[in-house]
């Protein structure tokens, strides 16, 4: 594990292996991380608006629960990036497949569900408000 937490900070040990591919792949690699990174910005910015205006919700604590979610999972996007970056940089310098992830699809599948859980506590308050 610190191993390949170190390669995220050590660029030379990235270049040590395997051979300087076509530089249009390290840069593909490159626009894909700052793609996932955005992303979790993104996140990260709509937790912190969430938790400063929008107002309460019906259900006690939720708009605190999907802040702290929305937070949790922008700093899960950011890190994962850095992860795939350097996994995928290091299979194109070894001529290997590129790693497989399923991220994406969770990813997807949690803001999903979690829009409609939102949806629903919306909803729940529009009746109630009545």
């Amino acid at each position: 594990m610190w191993r390949t937490i170190r390669q995220w900070f050590d660029p030379r040990e990235v270049r040590e292996i395997g051979s300087t591919p076509d530089y249009r792949f390290s840069l593909a690699n490159e626009r894909t991380f700052l793609a996932w990174l955005r992303t979790g910005l993104a996140l990260i910015a709509g937790g912190l608006a969430v938790a400063q205006f929008l107002p309460q919700l019906p259900v006690r604590h939720l708009r605190e629960a999907l802040a702290v979610g929305l937070l949790l999972l922008g700093a899960l996007v950011a890190v994962r990036a850095v992860d795939h970056w350097a996994r995928t940089e290091r299979a194109i310098r070894l001529g290997e497949e590129l790693p497989a992830s399923r991220f994406p699809a969770v990813l997807a599948l949690v803001v999903g569900v979690g829009a409609l859980l939102l949806m629903a506590a919306v909803l729940a308050g529009a009746v109630r408000g009545r």
